[in-house]
């Protein structure tokens, strides 16, 4: 099956999944829109696609791993809402339209991102077809990711400009971005019960995309459309960070996602079936938005 039709048909089992989790029909209705509106805005849906091929490449049936890959997305979600807060990065635009709590506030966006994070945790606890076993190691793994020692660590770092060099600037994206690529390749091992020494490649692979992705993404900062990208065009630059294209510029940026990708691509390289993941690798590497 050729990529793009493979990366569609995961990437609807994803969508159509998430459209099902939350009715409005409540006195406290309001909040289920919230987070719909901001968890059904679209998107590339890469953290639960990346679950769902990980399973497939190792074995497993995707649709086993669909839960607890719609639950990673749920999580980034709420980071997302967060992350636009005023408290934060202050952003009225997401994926071309106005942030959360422009449309519903900054009280019901606080409460919105808080309510995805717990539902996270109730969908992996529900999630079909897994053992107990799988289903605790799953919520560790989301746990770790999304904690005080991954995803939130990294936001630390960011609103605090604790990002003077390279080392540190890699750093915040193992934190704030790679955690959560590595917790999608973990969920899809677990799901497929694969051997430690396969997660570990998967969560390699997924190490090596989420580095390349963020350098991508300060690329894109400075050279993509506004309208392509779906968000502001600079905002970093305007809010004073640090980003790869100030330390490396665009070539040495770009040389760095090539060589990331690379090895990326090594960590799957024994991979029966991997053509998916090789794939992927690249498109990530040469997206436009």
């Amino acid at each position: 099956m050729e990529f793009q039709k493979r990366y569609g048909l995961y990437r609807e089992m994803a969508e159509e999944y998430l459209r099902g989790l939350f009715t409005v029909g409540q006195p406290y209705g309001r909040l289920q829109e919230a987070m719909g509106y901001s968890l059904l805005a679209g998107g590339k849906r890469v953290r639960p696609v990346l679950a769902l091929a990980v399973c497939e490449t190792l074995g497993g049936e995707p649709e086993t791993a669909l839960p607890l890959g719609c639950a990673l997305e749920l999580v980034h979600t709420y980071s997302l809402i967060h992350d636009d807060l005023p408290c934060m990065d202050n952003d009225d635009l997401r994926r071309g339209r106005p942030t959360c709590h422009k449309v519903y506030g900054e009280t019901m966006a606080v409460l919105a991102g808080d309510a995805l994070q717990a539902e996270a945790f109730r969908l992996i606890a529900a999630a079909p077809g897994l053992s107990g076993e799988q289903r605790a190691e799953a919520v560790f793994a989301l746990a770790s990711a999304c904690g005080g020692d991954g995803m939130v660590a990294g936001q630390v770092l960011d609103v605090n400009g604790l990002t003077g060099g390279e080392t540190e600037l890699r750093r915040l994206c193992a934190l704030k971005t790679g955690a959560l690529l590595r917790a999608a390749a973990a969920l899809g091992s677990i799901a497929a019960g694969a051997s430690p020494e396969n997660r570990q490649g998967a969560e390699d692979y997924a190490a090596h995309i989420g580095l390349a992705f963020q350098v991508r993404d300060d690329m894109l900062d400075v050279i993509a459309d506004q309208a392509e990208f779906g968000k502001p065009v600079g905002s970093d630059r305007e809010e004073g960070k640090r980003t790869f294209v100030d330390l490396l510029g665009l070539d040495g940026c770009g040389a760095l996602v090539a060589e990331e990708t690379r090895l990326a691509k090594s960590a799957v390289s024994k991979f029966k079936n991997n053509e998916f993941l090789l794939d992927l690798a690249d498109s990530l590497s040469e997206r436009r938005a």
